[in-house]
């Protein structure tokens, strides 16, 4: 069963295709994020989703039904801002029966479901609190238990940690997959963080120019990237530009912009002799020392980066390429002005043609 299904989606404004004949499905109880830069078309798939815009093409179906003829608010569907929009001037328990009160429910049952939605967002007891006594951790949890209560098919969430800080909005990633699990849920989460995606989504598609240009598991994006797109905006990578030197046995050899020679494995579509492409080599499949040949550059150690785990070496190239080189901890032994070698596994070393990325 698919809470969510969107075939062959579009929408143009003028002459601009905001979002180019989408498809995909969202099975029940999973957290799905649509992941891409800014201007990429997810927020105006979202609001197709929710009602506030009609496609020209395609269609979307909830629980098995069209919904296209359906205004927003008869679409099982509930919606959570970046800014919240949680009222001021009404109390936390308020806030939370709003949306029982417009449905219409009986006044009797009102109290007693906000008492049990607080329960399972973690903040018992809170009704009666105004929202400015609220942390910015705490206001996420009612923005979602005020949805929650209204028990949607679908909860959308547009950006909604975008305006906290970098140490609670790490907090809330985990929260927020924990939340999800807690009501089975589907949640369609919408960001231009991959962090966020990578570390709470069962599926993720990465939107690029108003299409998805790969949905799949987190690990199978970042080890599996289809495009150039995918290798460069799912985790962090260095990115190298070149031309096929020649393709023998599943393997290019590429000639580098500024000399160096490296190999590295053809994405999907594969590539031909003397075509233009870009590598791809992530910062922790580099380590320091010789390596086979085709598969080490020597150069200079700019500079390091210290951030415990993620730390980073930075090495400046002969031919002057800066290459980020993951150093666990800071424990390569390794000063700034040495001079070093670097190298990584061919299979590792991911190249696509230019026209992919």
């Amino acid at each position: 069963m698919y809470d969510l299904r969107c075939e062959n989606v579009t929408k143009r404004f003028g002459d601009f295709t905001a979002v180019n004949n989408v498809s995909f499905d969202i099975p029940s109880g999973s957290f799905f994020s649509i992941l891409g830069p800014s201007g990429c078309g997810k927020t105006t798939l979202m609001r197709m989703i929710a009602g506030f815009e009609t496609p020209d093409e395609g269609d979307i179906l909830i629980k098995g039904r069209s919904v296209l003829k359906d205004a927003p608010n008869k679409r099982n569907v509930k919606m959570v801002f970046q800014h919240l929009a949680l009222f001021p001037m009404m109390t936390v328990g308020e806030n939370i029966a709003y949306g029982l009160r417009c449905r219409g429910d009986a006044r009797s049952e009102i109290g007693g479901r906000v008492k049990a939605v607080l329960e399972r967002v973690g903040l018992p007891g809170v009704e009666d609190k105004q929202i400015s006594q609220l942390s910015g951790g705490q206001k996420q949890r009612i923005a979602i238990a005020r949805c929650m209560v209204l028990e949607p098919d679908v909860l959308l969430l547009d950006e909604p940690l975008g305006a906290l800080d970098l140490k609670l909005r790490e907090h809330m990633k985990i929260e927020l997959k924990q939340l999800q699990h807690q009501f089975e849920t589907t949640f369609l989460y919408i960001t231009h963080d991959q962090s966020e995606a990578l570390v709470m989504s069962d599926n993720v598609a990465v939107m690029n120019a108003g299409r998805f240009e790969q949905i799949g598991p987190p690990k199978e994006l970042y080890e599996n990237p289809v495009s150039g797109f995918v290798a460069g905006f799912v985790g962090d990578s260095n990115r190298w530009s070149g031309r096929v030197d020649r393709v023998s046995g599943g393997t290019a050899r590429i000639a580098l912009d500024g000399g160096e020679t490296v190999l590295g494995t053809p994405g999907a579509g594969g590539l031909t002799d003397a075509s233009e492409v870009e590598v791809f080599v992530r910062p922790e499949a580099i380590s320091v020392g010789k390596g086979d040949e085709g598969c080490t550059l020597s150069g200079t150690v700019d500079s390091l980066l210290f951030n415990g785990a993620n730390s980073r070496i930075l090495v400046r190239t002969n031919s002057g390429k800066l290459i980020e080189v993951a150093d666990q901890a800071g424990v390569s032994g390794v000063a700034e002005g040495d001079a070093i070698d670097i190298h990584w596994p061919g299979h590792l070393a991911l190249c696509f043609g230019k026209g992919a990325a």
